[in-house]
């Protein structure tokens, strides 16, 4: 069975998405090793806009596993991808994925006519990559931040303010950042009504548990095990992200 047959889904396609709405392109970059929570906000919030359609990007349309064990299968290849994007959209992938050079050259030509363009947690770093990141204030994951100033950026924007908006592009840190930064894009893109519905509809509203879902108030000893867990990854992000930045602006 579809999802097209499906009596109940089709309603709730009908009712927010009503047919006859000019066709808004999304597009999601994931691939092997790619972060659901990172990008589900925005296929969550945008998903409910009329003539919105998802493209979640890769080179091919064979299965990826997002971590951990979220197997999802690509709708539309960089090859077929809509020529101009209305959102461009990058969750958290694996370094390889993101200091892959096909992947990066992607994001720079789609960024260059998106509306709009969102980086969440590392997915940043690949905007930066891409040169899209100079002159632009910029925020991202807490192991992220540190190298955002080696990619041309103006102005850094600590953990814990929020989604930054810089013209078209909208940066935050990872989880909820997905959702917010999703939000704020439909208020530009549809208007403020349209974002509070949406927010209704999914009934959003996070309550942090422990309260450390920013570092600086969590314990620093978690802090520091959270750091020393991601430091491999962050060290290929790096120089992945700076090397990729430093030719391109040669």
């Amino acid at each position: 069975m579809k999802p097209t047959d499906l009596p109940s889904l089709n309603h709730l396609r009908a009712v927010t998405a009503p047919e006859g709405a000019p066709p808004f392109h999304v597009g999601i970059i994931i691939g092997p090793g790619f972060v659901p929570m990172d990008m589900v906000g925005v296929q969550t919030v945008l998903g409910l806009m009329p003539g919105v359609e998802i493209h979640l990007l890769w080179k091919t349309q064979d299965l990826v596993e997002g971590f951990p064990n979220w197997w999802t299968k690509p709708t539309t290849t960089f090859a077929d991808c809509p020529q101009t994007l209305d959102v461009l959209a990058i969750p958290m992938l694996a370094p390889e994925v993101q200091n892959d050079p096909e992947v990066i050259a992607f994001v720079a030509d789609k960024a260059k006519s998106a509306g709009y363009v969102i980086g969440i947690c590392n997915g940043v770093l690949v905007l930066g990559a891409a040169g899209v990141l100079k002159g632009r204030n910029v925020t991202a994951s807490h192991n992220a931040l540190p190298i955002l100033d080696k990619l041309g950026v103006r102005e850094v924007i600590p953990a814990g303010n929020g989604v930054t908006i810089d013209g078209n592009l909208f940066t935050a840190g990872p989880g909820v950042g997905s959702f917010e930064a999703a939000f704020l894009v439909v208020e530009a893109a549809f208007g403020r009504t349209a974002a509070q519905l949406a927010e209704v509809i999914i009934e959003y509203d996070p309550h942090p548990i422990y309260g450390m879902g920013i570092p600086a108030n969590a314990d620093p000893a978690l802090v520091a095990q959270f750091e020393a867990i991601m430091e491999p990854l962050v060290a290929d992000y790096r120089k992945g992200s700076i090397d990729s930045f430093e030719a391109m602006s040669v």
